[in-house]
Order: C-alpha cells, then structure tokens, then sequence
C-alpha cells in the first residue's frame, strides 16, 4: 500500500465517509435520510473515509460540536465526481481558492492516536457543491455513536482486540489512473497538514 493510498469501506457501487457533528446537525439528519438544516450548504464540508483519523480529529466524539459520528454511505460516481475537480491544498493559494473541491493529506492515526507513516485522504466539498452531495451522492447515513463509544471504553479499559472488531473495515479504494497521478503526488514525501475539519 503507497504512503499516499486511500483505504475505505466500500462496495461496487459506494463508498462510506465519516463526518461528525453536534446532535442538533446529526439528529434533523438522521430523520430526514440525508442532509438537512440545520446542517449549513453555505459552507465547505470536510468528508474523511479514515474512521480512525475521523476519531482523531473528534477525540472519538468527546469533542464539542463533534459529538455525533456518522457514517455516510456516497455513490462512488459522486465520490470520483468531487476528486476529479480538486485541487491539492498544497497548490498555488489562487488555484485552491477558486476550486470547487479541495483534498489534504494527513498523516493516518492508529486507534490510540499515534500518527502512522501513511498519509489519510480529507476532501473538501465547497459549498457550490455541498447540496449535490448532500442530495444526490448520499444514499444511506447510519449513526455510528454507540459504537464508537463502546470502542472507546473497552480501549480505555485495555480491551484493545475486542475494540478493533467495532472499528469499520477498510481496504485500498481503487482510483482511476488519472486522479491518482495528480492527487497522490510524491509517494513517500508527500504534503502533510492542513486546513481540513
């Protein structure tokens, strides 16, 4: 597996990301089957298909405003669709600013934290964007907080094998030749960081 690969859940037809959210966002969501206020279309909405870097970033749903993680299950048409007009937030600041989608690579997490030497995709859905996404590309969303918070527990109570059978299974997403070569740029240096959520 290249250092920048990207490792998902997904099937023939679609791939699964992971957001989180504060209940009030998750909640109209999971009413609704798909993305509804008081989720905001006005804004770039950062989608992740690393569980384990999502619970990074969200100190597995402990952290305010992020208390609630979903899974988002897209069609792999949309998810392609978004990666073929992207930009690396490495680029030229004018170039990235103008593009519809952005993508970043972090370095992946293991599920202590630990930063591992293999960089996760982020991808950036721009608001002229989000409604397609929210309304075409999703077909399923599943709330994934009761799991996270039993992964949780048993890891903080040294139950680390049973806790990895909760974790989602991801294996390496096969992308097209062309958004490969632009978007996964210098394997084994690559950019690190960003402006991601």
């Amino acid at each position: 597996m290249p250092q920048h690969g990207i490792r998902a859940d997904y099937d023939a037809r679609t791939i699964v990301v992971y957001q989180a959210y504060p209940p009030a966002i998750a909640d109209a969501a999971l009413r609704a089957g798909r993305f509804v206020e008081p989720f905001s279309f006005r804004r770039m909405t950062w989608i992740k298909p690393s569980f384990l870097w999502l619970m990074h970033r969200s100190n597995w749903a402990r952290k305010t405003g992020q208390e609630r993680v979903l899974a988002v299950r897209i069609t792999r048409e949309g998810w392609e669709e978004a990666l073929s007009r992207a930009v690396l937030t490495t680029e030229d600041p004018a170039a990235v600013a103008r593009a519809p989608v952005h993508v970043q690579w972090d370095p992946e997490r293991s599920a202590r934290g630990a930063a591992l030497n293999h960089y996760s995709i982020q991808v950036g859905i721009g608001r002229g964007l989000t409604r397609t996404y929210a309304e075409e590309w999703t077909v399923e969303l599943t709330d994934l907080t009761p799991n996270v918070r039993r992964a949780e527990s048993m890891m903080r109570t040294g139950q680390a094998a049973k806790a990895r059978h909760l974790l989602p299974a991801e294996r390496a997403y096969p992308l097209p030749e062309a958004l490969e070569r632009r978007l996964c740029p210098g394997r084994g240096h690559g950019p690190t960081g960003g402006r991601g959520r």
